[in-house]
């Protein structure tokens, strides 16, 4: 993850140095204030966790959308709402190693988000402008609420893992807390605004999603006793609690199911298509 923004921190830096002196008039300019926009986001979405430790758009990248509303407040700052909608997955089965493969977990889930963040354009840029950038990479960060229910493969049909408690969750046999399925999640990511039309213009994103849970996969410590798994909640719960293709002498109860030190990511990927609204009658000046 950290590689990935220092890239695009350069990248978008060089570009920015590179541009500055091509595509502006050395004089202030005279732009509206402020406008406001409405976007539709289609890529795709994709996790970061145990069942996926580091892979970016792996063959589990799944389609998601979502829609956008900007509040441009001069051509550098922006606000903006967001709600979007993805699906995320993993499989064991498509890991390198060996022991993961053996572990022979596998969820999917679906991603419900609703997100404020705050933008900043790299060079001053105003979509529908002939004065300003052409186009400009940006960051931006915020916070959202996200909403996750992972679901698991057992004997050809899917169950709710988290009714399921496949470590104990809230049993009377562990001590291990229920996890909610809704979260806070931190936003932050990089794009690319382009000017394409009078009031139409295209970002290209990539945005990561810090979460505070471990459990966007339903995995995150060590095997319970299946037996009293079963007890509490049927064997259905036991079967996708292991599903080991081999297990030690004993079976697998207080080895390692996930790590606990790490916390899931989800990621969404793609393009915003946005049309500016309107833009009030007062104007800024904005230095070279």
């Amino acid at each position: 993850m950290k590689q990935i923004l220092t890239v695009y921190f350069f990248l978008f830096t060089a570009y920015c140095f590179a541009q500055e002196e091509h595509m502006y008039v050395p004089k202030p300019l005279e732009v509206k204030a402020s406008s406001s926009e409405v976007g539709l986001f289609l890529g795709g979405s994709f996790y970061n966790g145990d069942l996926n430790p580091s892979k970016q758009l792996d063959r589990f990248t799944r389609p998601a959308a979502g829609l956008i509303y900007r509040l441009n407040l001069n051509p550098r700052i922006a606000l903006r709402g967001s709600f979007s909608y993805g699906n995320i997955a993993g499989d064991d089965a498509y890991a390198t190693q060996e022991s993961q493969r053996n572990r022979n977990l596998s969820f999917k889930s679906y991603i419900y988000e609703v997100a404020v963040e705050g933008e900043f354009n790299f060079l001053p840029y105003a979509t529908g402008s002939k004065k300003l950038a052409i186009m400009s990479p940006y960051v931006f960060a915020g916070v959202a609420v996200f909403r996750f229910d992972p679901m698991g493969s057992y004997q050809g049909r899917y169950y709710d893992l988290h009714a399921l408690s496949t470590e104990g969750e809230g049993s009377s046999f562990t001590n291990v807390k229920q996890y909610s399925l809704t979260q806070f999640a931190l936003p932050f990511g990089v794009g690319m605004k382009i000017n394409t039309a009078k009031r139409i213009g295209v970002n290209l994103e990539w945005g990561l999603r810090k979460t505070f849970t471990d459990y966007l996969d339903d995995v995150s410590g060590n095997y319970v006793n299946p037996i009293l798994l079963a007890q509490a909640k049927g064997p259905v719960a036991a079967g996708l609690s292991d599903k080991s293709l081999t297990q030690e002498s004993g079976g697998d109860v207080g080895r390692q199911r996930g790590n606990p030190n790490t916390k899931d990511w989800y990621t969404f990927v793609g393009i915003i298509i946005t049309l500016k609204l309107n833009g009030n009658a007062n104007s800024c000046v904005v230095p070279h």
